[in-house]
C-alpha cells in the first residue's frame, strides 16, 4: 500500500492509499489544502484538528451546493426528455400548400398571349405609321 505525503494548511501528512489511487488522493488533498489556506488567510493559525474540520465542512458545503444544482439540472433534463419524447411520438405536422387550379393558370397564359399579341400589333402599327 503506497504512502503519499500531502500538505494541508502548511502541515505535512503521510497517508496510505490503494495502488493507483495516488492521483485521486493528491487531487482531494489539494482541494482540502485550498480551503485550509483560505481559512488561514482569514482567521490565522489554528489547531490542526480545527483547521481540518473547518476545511472539511467548507468542502462539504460546496459539495452539497453542487449536488443540489445537479438535482435541479437532472429534473430539467427529465422534463426536456419528456417533451422530446412527446414531440417524437406525434405525427409530423402536415402543411398544405394551396395549388393554383389549372383553369387559372390557363387563363393567365391566355391573357399573357393576348397582351403580347396586342403589344406586337401596337408595335407594327407604329412602324407602319411613323407620324
Amino acid at each position: 500500500m503506497p504512502q503519499v505525503e500531502i500538505t494541508i494548511g502548511g502541515r505535512v501528512f503521510e497517508v496510505a492509499c490503494q495502488d493507483g489511487e495516488e492521483h485521486f488522493l493528491r487531487t482531494a488533498s489539494a482541494m482540502l489544502d485550498e480551503e485550509a489556506q483560505h481559512l488561514s488567510n482569514q482567521i490565522g493559525r489554528m489547531p490542526e484538528s480545527r483547521m481540518l474540520l473547518m476545511s472539511g465542512l467548507m468542502l462539504a458545503d460546496r459539495t452539497a451546493g453542487i449536488a443540489e444544482r445537479l438535482r435541479e439540472v437532472e429534473l430539467e433534463l427529465e422534463g426536456l426528455q419528456a417533451q422530446f419524447a412527446e414531440a417524437q411520438s406525434r405525427p409530423a405536422e402536415r402543411i398544405e400548400v394551396p395549388v393554383i387550379p389549372a383553369e387559372v393558370t390557363d387563363a393567365f397564359a391566355e391573357i399573357a398571349a393576348r397582351a403580347e399579341a396586342l403589344a406586337d400589333s401596337l408595335d407594327n402599327t407604329q412602324k407602319a405609321d411613323p407620324s
